[in-house]
């Protein structure tokens, strides 16, 4: 059996092990310790005396998996930018970022509908995790809609759909593993994040508004704010705003070079936000709390790592990346629809696995094949097939995955924003958030669509960089 078959073999047996429910790093790491075996016992003849010597150089390879990567000074963005998330709100930010946003949109029809969009959007510029980000909005917005008349599993659907912009919006966890796997630069693909995730709220606002004006019960609006209580509202939310622009000075500095890495800004933005918390506050307990949350959520984060990482070290022995990538550059169909095609594929996948899991198990292979298809890594622009630079093809392509990464948080059966919904409010089934939710798939096409079709949305502000 040659090293290809060997590959699609423990592939599938992966995959097999997933669809079982067996998690994904546990399954990952499993079936690359075997396929590492598998490749070296196969290498020794399958002799029996030396199949002891290949579990041996096999578990010598996996063990240097985990260290190797995740001691990479980029992921150490990812507990920083989670931190940021829960310190803001025990810092009290979140709810008064709800309360500006409330004051100052909610006289549009489905008006607290479109604040909870804004206001997640908001808080997804301070946090890099979509779990985090519906969980306390779960807990802030819903109640709110509910006291003015709102449908309940329309509230929950806005919920869910607004927490999955902290999965495009900087900071982002997933597009620094994105950053990690193909080897590209974070701070430009953080950049590239910005438009595109504000363009997907504004989609998410002009469908609820649309909704509301066609159902008139669905999303009343809320009148009676003067300009005084207005303005009143935004000093409580600036700090929210300050760690923005402190993380987007230190990714990128328009009027001159960055003030530092990504990392430092993220390090630097918690610190801002502690100090908030502090002085709103925050108590031991809270404090407490904030950690061991986002200890418990990068504990999750690095196991998938670390699982998927020893399969994708056997995936690289196997070879199966270059002949994936290969069998799809020799394909005659026109590489756009080609490429459609594999978001579509992701759409599908997205429904049985989680977003993290889903893109470390499938960017190994799929990467390589879309930057053939572009024309390669070193490819210009002019000849290029999607028009753009290798570089600039890896971002644009890092921006879609990840949209479809927040698309799979909200399709049913594993749609896992739905499930954190569903057990914050003990009013609401797993079944009214995903129809609640129905509405976003739509704008979330749309959105996917249009990025395909102007990839100027993502990559003007990493051109600039």
């Amino acid at each position: 059996m040659s090293e290809i078959q060997i590959g699609i073999c423990v592939t599938g047996g992966m995959l097999f092990l997933v669809i079982l429910g067996m998690r994904v790093a546990f399954a990952a790491g499993l079936a690359g310790f075997i396929g590492l075996v598998w490749l070296r016992w196969s290498g020794f003849g399958y002799d029996p005396e030396r199949f002891t010597k290949a579990v041996e150089i096999s578990v010598k390879i996996a063990g240097q998996v985990p260290h190797s990567k995740v001691s990479s000074q980029a992921l150490s963005l990812i507990p920083t930018f989670i931190l940021i998330g829960y310190l803001a709100y025990y810092a009290k930010l979140t709810g008064a970022l709800f309360e500006a946003a409330k004051r100052w949109i909610a006289w549009v029809p489905g008006g607290l509908a479109v604040s909870t969009v804004f206001a997640t959007a908001g808080f997804a510029a301070v946090s890099g995790a979509s779990v985090a980000t519906a969980a306390v909005f779960a807990r802030i917005g819903i109640p709110e809609m509910l006291a003015a008349g709102y449908n309940k599993r329309f509230a929950a659907g806005v919920v869910a759909a607004g927490g999955t912009l902290a999965s495009l919006i900087p900071p982002s966890a997933i597009l620094v593993i994105y950053a990690i796997i193909v080897e590209q630069d974070v701070g430009k693909l953080l950049l590239a994040g910005f438009i595109p995730g504000a363009f997907s709220a504004v989609v998410y606002a002009g469908l609820i508004i649309a909704i509301a004006m066609i159902f008139k019960s669905v999303g009343p609006p809320v009148t009676g704010y003067t300009w005084k209580e207005r303005f009143v509202s935004l000093p409580p939310a600036l700090p929210i705003f300050a760690v923005v622009v402190i993380i987007i000075f230190f990714v990128y500095n328009p009027f001159g070079e960055a003030w530092g890495t990504p990392t430092e800004g993220g390090a630097v933005g918690a610190f801002i936000v502690f100090v908030v918390a502090l002085i709103r506050g925050m108590r031991l307990r809270q404090l407490i709390d904030a950690l061991l949350e986002t200890a418990k959520l990068t504990v999750m984060i690095f196991t998938i790592i670390w699982g998927v990482l020893i399969y994708v070290r056997f995936l690289g022995f196997a070879d199966l990346p270059h002949a994936f990538a290969d069998w799809i550059a020799s394909l005659n169909s026109p590489p756009m629809l080609i490429l459609i095609c594999i978001l579509l594929a992701y759409a599908v996948l997205g429904m049985f696995m989680d977003a993290i899991g889903m893109l470390l198990l499938t960017l190994p292979v799929v990467y390589p094949a879309v930057m053939a298809l572009n024309g390669g890594e070193t490819v210009s622009a002019a000849e290029s097939a999607f028009g753009m630079s290798g570089p600039m093809c890896a971002i644009w392509f890092g921006i879609l995955v990840v949209k479809m990464a927040e698309f799979c948080l909200i399709t049913p059966p594993i749609g896992l924003n739905c499930f954190v919904v569903a057990g914050v409010r003990d009013d609401l089934s797993v079944q009214d958030v995903f129809r609640g939710v129905t509405p976003f798939f739509v704008a979330d096409a749309v959105t996917i669509a249009l990025l395909v079709a102007f990839p100027a949305i993502v990559l003007w502000l990493p051109s600039l960089a």
